[in-house]
């Protein structure tokens, strides 16, 4: 019923959009135009009817958080400023009476269990973007009163103690084959949305296709059909532009590619040459009946050859005997025999033909050198290159060719490193 772009209202188009901002004081105008010029937030309102019977909206908030890097340390400012900002919107549209459900890449991994390497990670819980889901998450055990968090991560709702929970690896290191990765995907609802209307909440990581995987959620509600689109859920659609169409914009145009004209057109030529010509042939090799022996007709064999001056000519009616009665006849179990000895020459000497080339070219061209082995595992490392701004950018190196996994894993990547030499 209703569709808006961002979380400021600085995008709205005040034509279907969703509403309630909340005190955005704290932010300049400036700030808030840098925080939704990434396109980071989009909003849908819908109408809900619940199990039992009652309406209610509910508001959809699909966001893609920023990340944290280590080397850019203003993002993390940036990214800190975007958790206010969501939770500013999103406390807004709880106090107006609306259902409300953050879901989309956190780009955090809030609880030790939701992290890979936690233990290896020193002031987990320290992190700011931690520190902030502890501000908006409970838990389905807290009591009503001052304390209590207006959302709840639906997955630990349902699945509190799963380990091995995760929603992102890296396609680098190829750390999906042993699950060596962190959740950073959620689907967060209200508290009374998730105690009264949520069935189940599950994770995909068996969908490929990317370094996340889908989430999801089931509700117990239905959806009330709204009177027409919001403007935003239809702005590409011609149909929806509010201006009578010609029946023109129905109707397709087909393009045709030029490459494929030319193609076409240059086929088209070829076929009719070949048609002449096989035309031509037929006529030319057609023979009439009393053109037969005539000197316009087609000639004999004998015709192409010219009997020397000092022998005598031959009889026009003397018929030279066929290769076949010149050979001694050989009977089946001869020619079989043949055949395959002269099959068997013809492997050997192409056999040959090739090793020689083979060797030659091995004594012209080294080949590249052979993969060293790694020290954990003793098997062929692959090689890698540096891609951060340094002295070594640009430099190769060989590293164990195993998926990154936990430490304690066997079978994951050891810490084997080497430098290849300069060429």
């Amino acid at each position: 019923m209703a569709a808006e772009e961002g979380l400021s209202g600085l995008l709205a188009t005040h034509n279907g959009d969703v509403g309630c901002y909340g005190n955005m004081d704290e932010f300049t105008q400036e700030e808030l135009r840098a925080l939704d010029s990434e396109g980071r937030a989009l909003l849908t309102q819908h109408k809900i009817r619940t199990w039992e019977g009652k309406q209610k909206t509910l508001t959809l908030i699909n966001v893609y958080c920023p990340h944290a890097d280590a080397g850019k340390p203003e993002r993390l400012t940036f990214k800190m400023r975007f958790y206010r900002l969501l939770q500013i919107r999103a406390e807004a549209l709880l106090a107006a009476g609306s259902h409300v459900i953050i879901l989309g890449d956190l780009n955090t991994a809030h609880c030790r269990i939701d992290h890979w390497d936690a233990v290896n990670l020193e002031c987990f819980e320290e992190d700011p973007g931690r520190k902030w889901m502890d501000g908006l998450l409970s838990n389905l055990g807290c009591q009503a009163g001052s304390h209590v968090r207006p959302f709840i991560d639906s997955y630990r709702c349902f699945q509190p103690k799963q380990e091995g929970a995760f929603t992102c690896w890296s396609a680098v290191s190829g750390a999906r084959h042993l699950n060596y990765g962190s959740r950073l995907d959620y689907v967060l609802g209200d508290r009374t949305l998730v105690i009264d209307t949520f069935q189940d909440s599950f994770l995909l990581p068996e969908v490929m296709g990317s370094d996340h995987c889908p989430v999801g959620a089931v509700l117990s509600v239905s959806s009330v059909p709204a009177k027409q689109c919001p403007p935003l859920c239809t702005r590409f659609l011609p149909e929806f532009a509010g201006t009578q169409l010609k029946i023109l914009r129905f109707l397709v145009h087909h393009k045709q590619d030029p490459v494929f004209k030319q193609s076409v057109l240059r086929l088209g030529k070829q076929t009719q040459v070949q048609m002449h010509q096989n035309k031509a042939r037929v006529r030319s090799t057609r023979l009439r009946p009393n053109q037969t022996g005539s000197s316009r007709g087609q000639k004999s064999l004998t015709s192409y050859f010219q009997p020397s001056s000092n022998r005598p000519q031959a009889s026009p009616n003397l018929e030279l005997p066929s290769m076949g009665a010149l050979m001694t006849p050989k009977t089946p179990e001869e020619e079989v025999m043949a055949k395959v000895v002269e099959g068997q020459v013809g492997a050997s000497e192409a056999k040959d033909e090739k090793e020689v080339q083979t060797s030659f070219w091995k004594s012209l061209l080294g080949g590249p050198l052979p993969m060293p082995l790694c020290g954990g595992h003793r098997e062929p490392c692959v090689m890698r290159t540096v891609k951060k701004p340094g002295p070594n950018l640009g430099r190769h190196f060989y590293m164990c060719a195993r998926p990154r996994g936990p430490p304690t894993d066997p079978s994951s990547r050891c810490n084997f490193f080497l430098w290849s030499r300069p060429s």
